[in-house]
């Protein structure tokens, strides 16, 4: 069991999703966010259960896909993985505020 963090990237991610998916629903805007944190607790659980990221080719990067989106994940060590961004899987992930160099 690792301890799950999100970082301040990934908060902004989260609440720029729910205002953007609230315009037509605040019910499926919900919906989203609780998937979000079902996943956090998933990663929790069984922290190597999402797929390392195909761009970035590092064992510690890792991301569980959720409908239109990608829960970007590093596993800081044997006890914290840190949410790094939650980025819309139509998006480049080089626009990522995360990942530009």
């Amino acid at each position: 069991m690792v301890e799950v963090v999100f970082t301040a990237q990934a908060i902004d991610d989260i609440n720029n999703i729910a205002t953007f998916i609230s315009k037509d629903s605040e019910k499926y805007a919900s919906i989203q966010v609780e998937r979000f944190f079902e996943y956090a607790q998933l990663i929790e659980n069984t922290p190597l259960i999402g797929r390392i990221v195909p761009e970035l080719n590092n064992k510690e990067v890792r991301e569980i896909i959720s409908g239109n989106y990608r829960i970007i994940y590093l596993l800081v060590n044997k006890s914290r993985a840190d949410i790094l961004t939650i980025h819309h899987s139509y998006r480049l992930l080089k626009n990522s505020p995360v990942f530009k160099k």
